[in-house]
């Protein structure tokens, strides 16, 4: 399995939107297209020194291949949905993990 995880940190003054519309709007959206089997969004309790609230989501999927798919085929327009709705207000990063055991 692959978790694909993407880092956020967004503007104090829209936090409550964002989350919002992380869990009714973007999430159900990435699961939408078929290539993640689950998500998981979680805060980030380390505080910033350039503020805001960070976020980490994570999407399983089944391997890198499935991976390279999403970033063909869907990356460019969910992430351009993410800069209409909140252009200026958070930065992300992006990482790969893969899942070598579980207990």
């Amino acid at each position: 399995m692959i978790i694909y995880n993407v880092t956020i940190n967004v503007e104090e003054a829209v936090k409550e939107e964002w989350v919002q519309w992380m869990r009714e709007q973007h999430i159900p959206d990435m699961i939408g297209t078929g290539k993640f089997t689950g998500a998981r969004m979680v805060r980030v309790l380390v505080e910033e020194e350039m503020g805001g609230v960070t976020y980490s989501v994570q999407y399983y999927t089944r391997d890198k291949n499935t991976l390279e798919r999403y970033y063909r085929e869907d990356a460019e327009r969910l992430r351009a949905d993410a800069l209409r709705k909140f252009p200026n207000k958070f930065v992300a990063f992006r990482t790969e993990l893969e899942v070598i055991s579980e207990h």
